[in-house]
Parts: structure tokens; sequence; C-alpha cells
């Protein structure tokens, strides 16, 4: 199959120096495999969507010379699509009803990602007088193993590690792991470029996957930039936008942090070619996370 790759960004604010390094990452690479690059926007969770920010980013993308192939996917329009699937792992009988409210479930370990794991209260079926608030989908014991293009070989089991999560939340909203797993499969999507904040949600959408018939997709998760003391860059950290007048600067630090070199050239557009020439995604560092530069 001809290499898919894609970026899907949520329009909860401007793409920041993270965002530019996941975007440039997925885009050099599907560019040096000759593939296609494809542009999602992941706006189901509309409580946390910020007017306007999705237009911007698709502004700072252009302004940066990072063009997609055909249109832009937006999640808000495929509700149907998503029901479908859950109606299909429904009928086979691999979710259920769960009544359990957070706090029910507060004392329950902690999960890989900071969750909570799901104790299994509700698997065997609502107690007397529960009304299902979520849908949850089965998971096992078995590990599920996938080698990684830069972390290498990850090992997880999704029952004991996270334990049966989300796929229709208490809000009605379908959750995002249901909808990625969807999206990538219709979208044709080979390989997925993203950070590595999303490493351990990985073999949760395998899963999902096999589930539902989909080929598992090759990964790349590259090292999330964090600030000095350590947490992801983004709104609540006060990451400042991405300059997009300043595109130069802008690609030339985001190459950089991906350990590549960085063109000494006179344009945005020339930069990316030489970028484009000279990639190499075992020069990314396999670590989760490195401090963004100054």
């Amino acid at each position: 199959m001809r290499y898919t790759g894609r970026f899907a960004p949520s329009p909860t604010g401007p793409l920041h120096f993270g965002s530019l390094v996941a975007a440039l990452a997925s885009w050099l690479d599907a560019r040096a495999a000759g593939g296609v690059w494809l542009l999602r926007m992941e706006d189901l969770d509309k409580p946390r969507e910020v007017p306007g920010a999705a237009d911007t980013i698709l502004h700072q993308l252009e302004r940066l010379g990072l063009a997609w192939d055909g249109s832009v996917l937006y999640q808000s329009t495929r509700d149907e699509r998503y029901a479908a699937a859950l109606g299909a792992l429904e009928r086979r009988g691999a979710t259920y009803p769960c009544g359990c409210t957070r706090s029910e479930i507060v004392d329950s370990a902690l999960a890989i990602d900071g969750a909570r794991i799901y104790p299994g209260t509700c698997r065997g079926g609502l107690a007397p007088g529960r009304r299902a608030r979520a849908t949850r989908v089965r998971t096992v014991a078995a590990p599920i193993r996938f080698v990684d293009r830069v972390q290498g070989e990850i090992v997880q089991s999704v029952e004991r590690e996270v334990g049966d999560f989300v796929l229709r939340r208490a809000d009605g909203l379908i959750a995002y792991q249901l909808a990625v797993v969807v999206d990538d499969a219709e979208q044709g999507v080979t390989d997925v470029v993203r950070g590595a904040d999303l490493l351990d949600s990985t073999p949760r959408q395998i899963w999902l996957q096999r589930l539902l018939g989909y080929p598992t997709r090759g990964y790349l998760h590259l090292p999330v930039a964090v600030t000095a003391g350590g947490e992801k860059l983004g709104k609540q950290t006060g990451a400042p936008p991405v300059e997009a007048a300043n595109p130069r600067r802008e690609l030339g630090r985001a190459l950089a942090f991906l350990g590549q070199p960085v063109p000494d050239a006179p344009t945005a557009e020339e930069m990316l070619r030489g970028a484009l020439e000279r990639w190499d995604a075992s020069l990314i560092r396999p670590a989760r996370t490195i401090p963004a530069p100054g």
C-alpha cells in the first residue's frame, strides 16, 4: 500500500512548538516515502474547542509550507460512522453499558496514563437500579506488542494496565480512542507519526483495530516538547503560538529538536526541500520527552 500519513490536531488553540514538531515530522515522513499527507481536525470535544482555532491552524500550516492532500476531515461530521462502528462492536458482544461515576472509581489503581484502571464493576451487568452512563469495551489480559520506529518495542496488557476503557462517554460523545481508529481505517492511513504522549494509548487502538477487523498501522512516536519543569507544552502551560510569519526560524527550531540537519536556505520552501532530502527518522532521540528550545 502507498504510504498515507496524517496530522490530526485538536482545535483547542493555535499551533504551538510541540504541535509543529508533530506536523513537520509527519509531513516529512510521508513526503520522503513518496506518500500522501492528510489533515484531520479532531473537533469531537466541543466543550474544549476554541472558536476560530481550526482556521488558525490551517493558516499556520499554509504559511509554514506544510501543504496537505485532499480535503480536511472534520470529526464533528462523522457521528454516523462512529455509531456504526460502535454498533458493530455491540453486536459481537465486545462492549457493555457502564453505570459508574468517576467518583465511584476514584480509589482504583492508577493506569499508566494517569487515569484510573477500571475495576470491571459493570462487566457482568448493571446493578439493580443503575442506569447506563457510558459504554465500555471488553479487554483481555494477553499483552499487545508492537515496535515503534523511535521508541522501540512496546508491550502492554490493556486489561491489567488500563482496564475496560470507554468508547461512548457519559455525555454521549464518542471517545477519542474509537474515533481515531475509525478515521485512520477509513482514510487508509498506513503510518501514524505523533507525540509520545499518545504512546500508551496505542495498544488500546490496536485492540480496537483487531476487534473491528482493521489492519494495524505503523507507528512512530516523537519525543514531546516540555517546559523546563517537565510539563507538556500547551494552552495550560502558556505555550506561545507558532510564529507563522517567520517560518524559517520555526522550521529550523523544529528540525533541530528532531535531530535533523537544518538546511542553510534563504526561504522556507528551500528549507523544507533540503530537510526532505536529508530526512532520517533514526536521528530522533528515543525519549518520551525533551525540553523545548528557549
